[in-house]
């Protein structure tokens, strides 16, 4: 069994909230716009596996470190992570067709800053955005994912807000 917190759209920001869910997981995973390198590294000193892919607004020497798409199998579940892709009914037609030649059962992006769970019964897979936890954006509440995966099954989903984005009274 791992423990996974799903993060995304930090946009340079990590604070003390985000870091105290982190610290116990797992595993951290980020669907992009990471912002300023040194978050990784921040990350990584909690001494937890980081995995993460690039988005829209990450500098080179992000990209260098992560690459647009994540393939990997946690526990029995395959996963497929990428910043931009939409969601069930509405993908990209790069990640459709990518969905359709990999076949995950577990697909995740950011980008929407909209905290999102959504079953995709024609691809079989479960779809999920962590929304923003970050500052920056049209986002009011910043959230986070955590969950479970146990034998090829994801449990004890949880949606944690984490507060009001900055400047929002």
């Amino acid at each position: 069994m791992k423990s996974i917190v799903l993060i995304s759209d930090t946009h340079s920001h990590l604070d003390d909230g985000i870091l105290l869910h982190c610290k116990d997981a797992d595993e951290i995973w980020h669907a992009g716009d990471l912002g300023d390198y040194k978050l990784i590294e921040q990350l990584k000193s909690l001494g937890v596996p980081v995995i993460g892919v690039y988005g829209n607004i990450d500098t080179a020497e992000v990209k260098q470190q992560w690459p647009q798409n994540q393939i990997f199998v946690c526990e029995g579940i395959k996963v497929l992570m990428t910043h931009i892709g939409g969601y069930p009914g509405k993908y990209t037609r790069r990640v459709y067709n990518l969905l359709k030649k990999e076949m995950p059962n577990l697909y995740i992006c950011g980008h929407s800053h909209i905290c999102k769970v959504v079953p995709d019964r024609e691809l079989d897979l479960l779809h999920m955005n962590p929304g923003a936890c970050g500052h920056h954006g049209f986002h009011q509440i910043r959230t986070i994912l955590k969950f479970e995966i146990d034998n090829g099954e994801i449990k004890n989903l949880n949606a944690v807000e984490l507060g009001l984005r900055g400047g929002l009274v």
